[in-house]
């Protein structure tokens, strides 16, 4: 049985999401998603819209996910891998990982894991700042179409 490792945070789930872990899937038999805790989030990209429970549980809810876990707070990174055992670790286009280096480290450590980056999915609203720009963007035009009527 092949095991297959996905990270992410999932703040907005999003079509690059579904297509993310849908290509994960194919490369194993069982999909494990690891979600970003609140705190990592917080550290690495923007305040969380939604909590960490949510996200999990909305990931957990997918198609393609087996399961999904909690990163862990600080700390090794390594250890959530160490605990999942996966033989292949995906990372998607824009994750600030490089493979290679990633296999390495992951070596260093005594853990053999194959690393795939996978390719981008190109839509119009394949990411969350994506989405975001466009919630503010209607928002904005809707306020202005308002104005222009009470005048």
């Amino acid at each position: 049985m092949v095991r297959v490792m996905a990270t992410g945070v999932f703040d907005i789930i999003h079509l690059g999401h579904l297509h993310y872990l849908e290509e994960s899937k194919k490369l194993g038999d069982e999909l494990i998603v690891v979600v970003a805790t609140d705190m990592t989030v917080r550290k690495r990209k923007h305040e969380p819209i939604t909590p960490q429970a949510m996200r999990c549980e909305l990931v957990s809810s997918l198609k393609p996910v087996d399961k999904a876990v909690l990163g862990k707070e600080g700390g090794d990174i390594f250890e959530i891998v160490r605990e999942i055992e996966p033989d292949i670790i995906t990372i998607g286009y824009d994750q600030p990982f490089e493979p290679q280096q990633l296999e390495k480290e992951l070596a260093k450590r005594g853990l053999k894991v194959k690393v795939v980056r996978l390719p981008h999915l190109d839509h119009d609203l394949d990411g969350t700042r994506k989405i975001i720009s466009k919630i503010i963007e209607f928002h904005t035009v809707a306020r202005k179409l308002k104005e222009i009527e009470e005048k």
